[in-house]
């Protein structure tokens, strides 16, 4: 059998590639659909990217291992620790990876409505999943409401962005892929026929990869004796963040801002709502402290970027100062 630190980069190895595979196919369709950037960035980009986060706490919850509290504790600190890592760290290197060629006062323009359609909806809704966590576990009619509720908001935001696509195209915001698709590389035809089939291939490749992170994850907690909840809010996320910081940092450095800032906002979206709802109605979701924290840390960074947001642009240095929020949330995990 593998060492641990072997099988854990192993799966993430796996995650990584199925994720290039999964993303690289969603280009090609969006170029094919002729969809704009706002889109493929937000929804296509987004959920591409977030299935491998979105795929750990689904498989903790529904088939991970035979410990149900360990299952939950990684269910739940995997929900929540995307956004955190999300709306803090990623848009930090985001901003470091531009901050030579651009300055500390340079400007980052992606397009002005979906950036700030995409937060909106993620304060709405990541406000609504933190008014969850008082509501008692019995109460599931209310907790059945709010999870409802979340989902709906979802399909409210999916419905207004693919609204907004066309008019997007004839501004001159239309996708446009980067290079070949995977499978045409050796030698098949890019159409909707391989292009479908590059997709379930990444998607099988999320989906063993997550099973077998879930397993590694457990097997580290035992080993070094803290709990499973606290490495899923820390570990999980850094390692399956990892499409969506190297999707958005070689975005951001093509000069592509728009799909760099919406394949994070997006993601937060997604994660915001469709997850939450299933752990509302599914886990104990309580505020313990390293819970709460991280869920308010997420709020203040999605906060101070809507604020900031401006149809100029958005300043660089404003990013940065995500990441400082990232460290504080550091101190203060790891302080207990």
């Amino acid at each position: 059998m593998l060492p641990l630190f072997l099988q854990l980069a192993l799966m993430l190895l796996i995650i990584l590639v199925a994720a290039e595979v999964f993303t690289n196919a969603l280009e090609h369709l969006g170029e094919r659909l002729r969809i704009s950037e706002g889109v493929t960035g937000s929804l296509f980009a987004a959920v591409g990217t977030a299935l491998p986060e979105t795929m750990v706490p689904l498989l903790a919850i529904f088939a991970g291992t035979a410990n149900t509290a360990v299952n939950e504790e990684i269910g739940v600190g995997a929900i929540l620790g995307a956004p955190l890592m999300l709306g803090t760290l990623s848009c930090c290197l985001m901003a470091l990876a531009v901050l030579k060629r651009r300055g500390w006062q340079g400007k980052l323009r992606p397009e002005h409505g979906g950036l700030t359609r995409d937060l909106n909806f993620f304060l709405f809704a990541f406000t609504l999943a933190a008014v969850a966590m008082y509501v008692p576990r019995h109460e599931t009619v209310w907790r059945a409401a709010l999870g409802f509720a979340l989902v709906l908001t979802y399909f409210i935001y999916l419905l207004l962005t693919l609204r907004a696509s066309s008019k997007l195209v004839e501004n001159g915001h239309g996708t446009e892929a980067e290079g070949k698709m995977l499978l045409a590389r050796a030698g098949l035809p890019t159409n909707l026929l391989t292009i479908g089939a590059q997709l379930v291939l990444g998607l099988a490749l999320l989906v063993g990869g997550a099973k077998g992170f879930i397993h590694g994850v457990e097997e580290t907690a035992r080993l070094l004796g803290v709990s499973a909840l606290l490495l899923s809010l820390l570990i999980i996320p850094i390692a399956t963040e990892l499409p969506e910081k190297v999707n958005s940092i070689l975005w951001i450095r093509r000069g592509k801002d728009t799909l760099a800032f919406g394949n994070i906002t997006g993601a937060m979206v997604f994660q915001g709502t469709l997850l939450p709802a299933i752990g509302i109605m599914l886990t104990p979701w309580e505020p313990r402290v390293e819970v709460l924290s991280g869920v308010l840390i997420t709020l203040v960074a999605a906060a101070w970027m809507r604020f900031h947001t401006r149809s100029g642009g958005m300043a660089l240095w404003v990013l940065l100062v995500n990441g400082g929020l990232y460290l504080s949330y550091l101190a203060i995990t790891l302080s207990r």
